[in-house]
């Protein structure tokens, strides 16, 4: 992966509040760079990439369901090199939620994120 290409022309996205941070979205020409900044470290982060492929791959599958967990989207994946851990799909699910499609199902008080998914 060539970082100059993977970083040129961000564009923003949105932005997700989740349990412990915040994570912002950007998108690239093949990528979305999903950044994280923590709540309680100050100046502390992290980025992860999301492939635009992976993106559209969950999105087919989960699109229009409700009840969406990390989990669910590992096990239904079928691509392993778009999704081989929750960690990924985790990720994947931030960006549709950056890109309006999808929420955060906030009627769950578990530890696990739900998501609803639109179609």
């Amino acid at each position: 992966m060539n970082m100059r290409s993977l970083a040129s022309g961000l564009q923003y996205r949105g932005e997700v509040e989740a349990t412990r941070q915040t994570y912002y979205v950007f998108e690239g020409k093949r990528h979305f760079f999903v950044m994280s900044l923590s709540r309680s470290k100050h100046n502390a982060g992290n980025f992860n990439v999301v492939d635009v492929d992976a993106l559209e791959h969950i999105a087919d599958r989960v699109g229009g369901q409700k009840d969406v967990t990390a989990k669910a989207v590992l096990k239904g994946s079928r691509k392993p090199q778009y999704v081989s851990s929750t960690f990924d799909a985790l990720n994947i699910l931030y960006v549709l939620v950056a890109t309006r499609r999808a929420k955060i199902d906030t009627r769950f008080r578990t530890r696990e994120l739900h998501f609803n998914v639109k179609g």
